[in-house]
């Protein structure tokens, strides 16, 4: 058993590609219609043919509460790992991303979480 689609619910497919893209870094790897919606993925440039993350839309009433709830909470949907998580951070920031929680020491591990502009806080983690 492998992990190989994991999804990020958002509240508009275009604008979250743009941002997964162009500022996250990620490539697009399939674009089909899916009903009223797309089946979009993006990927790693480092690792196209690994896990895919899904932009979902955001359609199902409960799944737009528990957006919401999370993000009010400040917890993050999802988490991706970063080589340099002050870079990033600095690249990002560069490019408008709002930071709710700076770089910060966790343990063996550094924190960041920021909002992806498409309802979700996504924590960037470095080990």
């Amino acid at each position: 058993m492998k992990i190989k689609l994991n999804s990020v619910l958002v509240d508009d497919q275009d604008k979250a590609l743009k941002f997964y893209t162009e500022v996250l870094g990620f490539i697009k790897k399939n674009d089909m219609p899916a009903g009223e919606a797309r089946w979009l993925t993006v990927v790693s440039p480092d690792a196209p043919d690994d896990v895919e993350l899904l932009l979902e839309p955001i359609g199902f009433p409960a799944a737009r509460t528990y957006q919401k709830a999370l993000f009010e909470a400040g917890i993050p949907l999802t988490a991706f790992a970063v080589e340099d998580i002050q870079k990033e951070y600095e690249r990002m920031t560069g490019l408008g991303v709002v930071f709710g929680m700076k770089p910060t020491k966790a343990g063996p591990a550094t924190l960041a979480v920021f909002d992806d502009t498409c309802g979700n806080l996504i924590q960037l983690y470095q080990v």
